[in-house]
């Protein structure tokens, strides 16, 4: 059977433009000579759609998009996701669901089993799981069997999440397939494409038959989504894979029927090293993208203090936006180090950006003076360091406000968890680009991005990081080596590992104890920043939901 997959890019809640975007994308696949189209899971309305649910109008306005676009769908049926209502008066108002669309209408309904529930999924929170096992239809000849995304996430090497009591792969299993469908929206992560690859090749084992596994790409909020729809043959052996990080439309050939299953159990576990840097840096370049664009931001603003963080931030706006709309500010006071200035506009000059000047020792002046006699006879501290990094942010929003701009917060995720920015100050802006990207990581994604030529400064990368808050401050007086500070917070924050596992894996009580405390310390901070985009298995944001008042200590 020659199968359409269509890797698209929806916004969530642009019902008429996703419904374009679908309609456009049948017309061509069927025009390249399609016998089915399979679209991603919830494109008609986006995902993930969260408490739009709950407006009274938006699944029926979901409904009445479906049907518009069922009206349109020829003699080549479409497999379409959406949300369709639930009758039972007691249940959630929805499905997620799959629309087998025929002769300009809606032949069948699919509904997803399996409802992820954990980190930034909340799916049971809005739709009714499936009352009963995957729908198989018949297409061609071919018995075809109908699941959505997380209805395969079911590999024994998951077993110990112990999330579900069914198992949707082994109730198709009896079912004795030509083809299993899976329509997905599943966000990436480092490590993740590896996780799915064998997802869809051991459910093509276990089941005997081909799988065509058509995921969603984009970013919607926080998540990025990849695309990098695959195709299994019965034996496991992947026959096709659509684009990394962008849309694409392909007629693949798929050969239905049954096949001898091979057994095998490989190990479900990529590390974050594994990744090639070359998928982070696309993803947060179109996290970036779309957040702007699908937010109706034309322009970027970025703070460069000369540092590697700004730096980074720098380059994924100019690469997201294109240099010509995207406005780098060196804000230096007294205290900023000329090297550090010198860095900041070679790198402009590098990126082709726009690049302004704006001195703050005079603001700075002017507060510490109106703040003089309530501060008499107290010693100066971080509060003198704080007043500048506050008036950065006032006049960096002055330029947002003006010009229209985005203003991208430049902090990473190491200082995110300890609290190693300045709320009102740096954690100023609507979109915090690197803050799941550790310091470590940092570093290796602007040596990779130098890989050719020099595009950020050698000497931002080389030099001893510092928030320039203070004469002669560097990051390391009060913080441990970014390596040890990484690898500690990876645990703590990732793992969920305690206090004393920490210890017991090597590292030294009194920096795991500082380091803890640090990370619960701030989350009043974290509660208020910009949303970030999310690369690794735990962000924080809307996957991390730790009390600001809490007194639990692991």
């Amino acid at each position: 059977m020659r199968i359409g997959l269509a890797q698209l890019n929806t916004t969530v809640g642009d019902l008429a433009g996703n419904r374009h975007k679908i309609l456009d994308a049948y017309r061509t696949l069927v025009a390249q000579g399609a016998e089915l189209v399979v679209y991603p899971e919830l494109v008609v309305c986006g995902y993930p759609p969260r408490d739009l649910l709950f407006k009274r109008r938006f699944v029926p306005d979901v409904e009445a998009s479906l049907a518009a676009i069922a009206s349109e769908i020829g003699d080549v049926p479409a497999l379409i996701g959406t949300v369709v209502a639930n009758p039972a008066p007691n249940g959630r108002r929805s499905f997620n669901a799959a629309a087998l669309c025929h002769c300009g209408q809606v032949e069948q309904i699919a509904r997803k089993c399996l409802l992820p529930t954990y980190d930034v999924f909340d799916e049971d929170r809005y739709f009714e799981p499936s009352p009963t096992p995957p729908l198989v239809i018949t297409l061609r000849g071919h018995k075809v069997g109908l699941t959505l995304c997380e209805d395969i996430w079911t590999h024994p090497q998951l077993a110990p999440r112990n999330l579900y009591h069914t198992d949707p792969l082994k109730s198709l299993k009896t079912q004795h397939l030509d083809l299993m469908v899976n329509l997905s929206a599943s966000p990436w992560h480092a490590g993740k494409n590896l996780m799915r690859r064998q997802l869809v090749t051991d459910a093509a084992i276990q089941l005997g038959c081909p799988v065509v596994y058509v995921n969603a790409v984009g970013g919607n909020d926080e998540l990025v989504f990849d695309g990098r729809s695959l195709v299994s043959d019965a034996q496991g052996n992947l026959t096709a894979g659509l684009a990394a990080f962008a849309e694409e439309l392909r007629v693949v050939e798929v050969v239905c029927g049954r096949g001898t299953p091979t057994p095998r159990h490989p190990a479900l576990s990529p590390s974050f090293a594994e990744e090639d840097m070359a998928d982070i840096y696309n993803a947060l370049v179109l996290g970036l993208r779309d957040y702007a664009q699908k937010s109706g931001f034309k322009k970027a603003l970025v703070a460069l203090s000369g540092g590697i963080d700004s730096a980074l931030v720098a380059v994924l706006a100019a690469q997201a936006f294109g240099p010509a709309n995207v406005i780098g500010v060196s804000l230096p006071s007294s205290i900023s180090s000329q090297h550090s200035r010198d860095d900041a506009r070679l790198l402009a000059e590098n990126l082709a950006v726009r690049f302004e000047t704006i001195a703050i020792s005079d603001a700075v002046a002017a507060a510490e003076a109106s703040l003089g006699p309530v501060f008499v006879g107290l010693k100066p501290d971080v509060t003198e360091e704080n007043i500048q990094a506050r008036l950065r942010g006032v006049l960096m929003m002055a330029l947002s406000n003006k010009f229209g701009a985005l203003l991208l917060t430049t902090g990473n995720k190491s200082e995110v968890a300890v609290g190693y920015c300045t709320l009102y100050g740096d954690m100023c802006g609507g979109l915090a680009v690197i803050s799941d990207v550790f310091k470590t990581q940092v570093y290796s994604l602007c040596r990779w991005i130098n890989r050719e030529r020099e595009i950020i400064p050698v000497n931002t990368i080389d030099k001893p990081p510092s928030a320039e808050l203070r004469p002669g401050q560097v990051d390391q007086d009060s913080l441990p080596p970014y390596e040890v500070l990484d690898a500690l917070l990876k645990g703590y924050v990732e793992e969920g590992l305690s206090r004393g596992d920490l210890v017991e894996q090597g590292f030294a009580e009194a920096v795991v104890n500082d380091i803890a405390r640090k990370v619960d310390l701030n989350e009043y901070k974290r509660k208020q920043m910009a949303p970030g985009l999310k690369i690794t298995p735990l962000a924080f944001g809307v996957g991390r939901r730790i009390p600001i008042v809490q007194k639990y200590v692991s």
